[in-house]
């Protein structure tokens, strides 16, 4: 008997005086796992022939739609030639046949001449040469100017011929197009199936390489060492060594140095000898030993992509949505106020946190809610309409962004819109909180029907941060504010850029639109609101009186302006004429965001201290002052 066979039999074990003879019960269940790994594979190769049978046949279909396409679309040429053709025929023979005439008449009236030139005495034969040498001239032009008629008649009946066949055979082409598109659809349906089916037998086997050892997920194990550890560094923007990792395929691909790893071979891929010995990531901490040993192993079982992933999908879209970590209990120091809102009836104060929204009552910060799984910093809050949902835009710098809904009665997540590498500064509903728009530092904005939470719009127009959003009242423009020193109106049916303002000169951080639409005010590290037609981007006026860069701002159906700034206060300004009406003071370093209820007249403001303030819009005086920090207890004065 073979000796491989003997060892799976029996596994001979020396024991303090004796043998130990393993049950066979061991073999038999390594053969069963082995059979079913077989039987997988097989399964999985016969599914990828099938996805490769039905790709083939999707091919020659689409080839044969083009095919029927092509000479639809030449019939069509074809007779829209012919009738240019014809229409232009038509008036060149009508000048044909006028100067036909013309020639006509000067011929008879030449012959005229002659006629009474030859009639005349001797001494007029010299007049009557030179006429009959005009009569000839004549007949000459008369002539060619009936032949070029006659050219210009057959075209006239050629082109009509053309357009008067034509049409049936456009019928036909389309007709044909139109009957040949079933089974283009089948061909797509049949790829669709196939592919499902290829796809789900291809991670059947890879659940069981993986359960076993013998193979390593590179969306659940590998993509989120290299999101957490890599990209600050090797992006598209600052893709040192001209290594960009964002993508499977990028990975892949390498930099400078050559290709990043040999698939098998992990010991001498260059990505893992540079985290083994602590060259990536450059100054950083090392990789923990559990993340190079993941690494090498996947690039050892053969460095592949989970199937269904694109290889060109970021490393943020195929990473499995984990919980984000818990918020703390008790806060033992305040974190700055980076974002606050009012709910609709102003019963509520929504603030920022550390890995957390916080719900307040307003009128003495007493906490209502406590909402959680949200990334490290939130930038930017926004309550629906009708006061059911509240949006979170937020993030973990360099690695992360987030675009979540709530459910503002019990804090349970509605939607999970959308995660980027890195964070989102601004969020806004619509006016009539059907649509949702998002902006941060990957520079895109992106528009989303919250019914369904399928994004409608993605607008990459500016060269950096996108720091604040704001719709126009009717919901037809979206208005931006960018560190890119601009701000951008946007068509939100389109997505087209419609005209831009950059009269800041500065990183502008704040934007909203005036009630009636007619203005659009931005603020930002120039120290100044400015105030500027969305027709045509022409400055209306300039806010001054800042001491420092103005942040948020927040304008009001009746017309009031309100800001937050650096220099440690709220202001309240007229949108009609720029005038200041009242400061709001009390904090004691910058004021990041601003927060306005028209229902009950409060205002609220946060700052970089960890402190929310509250005052009365009408007369300045001081509702509540709060730590956005639950459990936390200021030090003694």
């Amino acid at each position: 008997m073979n000796r491989n066979l003997l060892s799976r039999l029996f596994a001979v074990v020396l024991v303090a005086g004796g043998m130990c003879i393993a049950p066979v019960s061991s073999w038999s269940q390594d053969a069963e796992a082995e059979q079913k790994e077989a039987t997988l594979k097989q399964q999985a190769e016969e599914a990828k022939a099938r996805q490769a049978a039905a790709k083939e046949a999707l091919n020659a279909a689409q080839a044969n739609a083009k095919t029927l396409g092509d000479t639809l679309a030449k019939l069509k040429a074809d007779l829209a030639k012919a009738e240019a053709d014809l229409k232009q025929a038509e008036e060149k023979y009508k000048t044909e046949q006028d100067a036909a005439t013309k020639a006509a008449e000067a011929k008879a009236a030449a012959d005229k001449v002659a006629a009474d030139a030859a009639a005349a005495a001797e001494a007029a034969k010299k007049a009557a040469d030179e006429a009959a040498a005009a009569a000839v001239a004549a007949a000459k032009a008369a002539e060619d100017a009936q032949a070029a008629a006659a050219v210009t008649e057959k075209a006239i009946a050629a082109n009509k011929e053309v357009i008067a066949k034509t049409p049936e055979q456009v019928t036909a082409a389309e007709a044909a197009l139109n009957t040949f598109k079933p089974q283009l659809e089948g061909a797509e349906t049949a790829l669709a199936a196939v592919s499902t089916e290829a796809v789900a037998k291809q991670k059947e086997l890879e659940s069981l390489l993986i359960g076993s050892g013998k193979l390593v997920s590179f969306a659940e194990s590998v993509a989120p060492i290299i999101a957490k550890r890599c990209l600050a560094c090797h992006n598209a923007r600052t893709a040192k060594g001209r290594f960009n990792m964002e993508s499977f395929a990028a990975i892949l691909k390498g930099g400078e140095s050559g290709e990043s790893f040999v698939a098998g071979d992990g010991g001498t891929s260059l990505l893992y000898i540079l985290v083994e010995d602590g060259s990536m990531p450059k100054d950083a901490d090392p990789l923990t030993d559990e993340e190079k040993a993941t690494i090498k192993k996947w690039i050892d079982t053969g460095a592949t992509l989970d199937a269904g992933f694109e290889a060109t999908a970021p490393l943020i879209a195929i990473m499995p949505k984990l919980p984000q970590p818990a918020a703390p209990e008790a806060y033992r120091v305040p974190i700055p106020v980076t974002a606050a809102t009012f709910s609709p009836d102003g019963s509520m104060l929504a603030s920022s946190g550390y890995h957390e929204v916080i719900l307040y009552n307003p009128k003495d910060g007493a906490v209502i809610r406590r909402i959680t799984n949200v990334a490290e910093r939130t930038y930017d809050l926004d309550f629906s309409p009708d006061g059911t949902t509240i949006a979170v835009a937020s993030g973990t710098p360099g690695q992360i962004g987030e675009i979540k809904l709530f459910n503002v009665a019990d804090g349970t997540m509605k939607a999970d819109l959308v995660r980027t590498d890195d964070a989102v500064f601004a969020i806004k509903f619509s006016p009539d909180g059907t649509r949702l728009a998002a902006g941060g530092a990957d520079r895109a904005i992106r528009v989303y029907e919250v019914a369904t939470g399928k994004q409608q719009l993605q607008i990459e127009d500016h060269a950096d941060w996108v720091m604040g959003l704001a719709w126009s009242p009717d919901g037809t423009k979206i208005a931006s504010a960018s560190r890119d020193k601009t701000s951008k109106i946007f068509d939100t049916a389109t997505g087209d850029s419609l005209v831009t303002f950059n009269g800041h000169g500065e990183p502008v951080f704040g934007v909203a639109f005036s009630a009636d639409g007619q203005q659009v005010l931005t603020s930002g590290r120039d120290k100044q609101i400015r105030s500027w037609n969305p027709a045509n981007a022409q400055q209306i006026r300039a806010i001054g009186g800042f001491g420092n860069e103005v942040f948020r701002i927040q304008a009001t159906a009746d017309g009031k302006l309100f800001s937050a700034s650096a220099d440690l206060n709220a202001r309240l300004h007229n949108v009609a004429d720029g005038a200041a009406v009242r400061s709001y003071a009390g904090h004691t370093d910058w004021v990041y965001c601003i927060a306005y209820n028209p229902a009950t007249k409060m205002l609220a403001a946060g700052s970089f201290s960890g402190q929310i303030k509250v005052w009365n819009e009408e007369d300045g005086a001081e509702i509540a002052t709060f730590y956005a920090a639950p459990g936390y207890t200021p030090p003694a004065k």
